[in-house]
């Protein structure tokens, strides 16, 4: 059923071209609403399309991360990922390139099936594929990015005050829907008074203080590692303007 939902959501995705590509080339899926045909050629063209291959240094993450992990049970992910990357560091060039030979190995293999699967299309279902895949990829570029991140250890960003008083009363909230709950815990919250709060308040300082100490590590070891391209934006300061 799930490949089922799956298959009806990217024939939605495609609109009126994906119909007129599915009419009488393949099986019928019920919708809730209508009948449709799904062709044959795109589901097995979807469900073959191969992952992007992790680079060396995120192969080797992966790697290491279970075996650092059971040897320190009680550390943080950041933790052992500042090792991790200490290690990689320090690793010599013949065994770097192990995992560097693997990436260009997968890369190729990636680049020869995807030259496979767009030989077997027409140039209509070519384009249909080809706008399809960008609505996924557009779509778990989020997902994605927050996996990888999660892999590397990227420390969680501060709560606010109200974030950090939801999350300890949310459970205390009486039996309900979670609307209702958050609709009394939210009550709850502009009932206090400004001394209640203001302990909420500087635990949310402290957690934004945690935050930047945590993050600065942390980008100095995507330094080390050459992943520049996770660093925060640094915001330039304007031009004073002449006429001042």
């Amino acid at each position: 059923m799930a490949l089922l939902r799956g298959l009806w959501g990217v024939l939605s995705g495609l609109g009126k071209s994906g119909a007129d590509l599915c009419a009488g080339c393949g099986t019928r899926l019920r919708s809730p609403f209508s009948f449709v045909y799904i062709p044959r050629w795109f589901s097995s063209a979807l469900s073959s399309y191969p992952k992007k291959p992790m680079s060396s240094y995120v192969r080797f993450s992966k790697e290491k991360l279970p075996i650092f992990k059971a040897q320190n049970p009680d550390a943080r992910n950041s933790e052992l990922i500042k090792k991790i990357a200490e290690l990689w560091r320090t690793l010599p060039d013949s065994e770097k390139k192990i995992y560097e030979d693997a990436y260009k190995a997968d890369w190729q293999a990636y680049k020869e099936e995807i030259n496979r699967i767009q030989e077997q299309l027409t140039p209509t279902q070519r384009v249909s594929l080809e706008k399809e895949l960008i609505q996924k990829r557009s779509k778990k570029k989020s997902i994605m990015k927050k996996r990888e991140l999660t892999l590397l250890g990227k420390p969680k960003r501060p709560r606010s005050a109200y974030n950090i008083y939801v999350a300890e009363r949310f459970q205390e909230a009486k039996d309900g829907t979670v609307q209702l709950k958050l609709k009394s815990v939210n009550e709850s919250w502009k009932n206090l008074s400004n001394s209640q709060k203001q302990v909420y308040i500087q635990l949310a300082e402290d957690d934004k203080n945690r935050y930047y100490n945590e993050i600065e590590s942390w980008e100095e070891q995507m330094v080390e590692v050459g992943r520049n391209d996770l660093l925060r934006r640094k915001v330039k300061p304007q031009a004073k303007s002449t006429d001042e």
